[in-house]
């Protein structure tokens, strides 16, 4: 299995594909989307099973993704708040609150990324 690198990239959705940014190192990870006033398109966290809210500055849709890249779950957060620890999540899509809906995202449904920060294949099965 390969390594994963902070960058950017797409999704790939029923609706089309989406602009992405990749947070794969400590530092990106653990900022997130801290500090900003909105995201144009989603951000994947990885290696990562929950995610907080506190100090963002806008609620966001969340949905929790397992090592072959189905979304286990999505949820809407609003600032200020601890998300709940998903033991099959492997990774974690964040969007404006309601954006997901409108990309089609379910649990069930299985997404791609693509973009030269991916050294290991996101789109495997497993």
């Amino acid at each position: 299995m390969g390594k994963w690198v902070d960058g950017t990239g797409t999704l790939a959705v029923a609706a089309g594909e989406i602009p992405l940014e990749v947070a794969a190192s400590y530092r990106a990870r653990r900022r997130g989307l801290l500090g900003r006033d909105g995201i144009a398109g989603a951000l994947l966290i990885v290696r990562t099973n929950s995610v907080h809210t506190f100090g963002m500055r806008f609620p966001i849709d969340v949905a929790y993704l397992d090592g072959s890249f189905t979304v286990r779950s999505v949820v809407t957060m609003v600032p200020g708040r601890l998300g709940m620890i998903r033991p099959r999540g492997r990774h974690v899509l964040e969007a404006e609150a309601g954006a997901m809906a409108g990309w089609g995202l379910e649990p069930g449904v299985r997404v791609r990324v693509s973009g030269e920060q991916v050294t290991e294949d996101p789109n495997r099965a497993g």
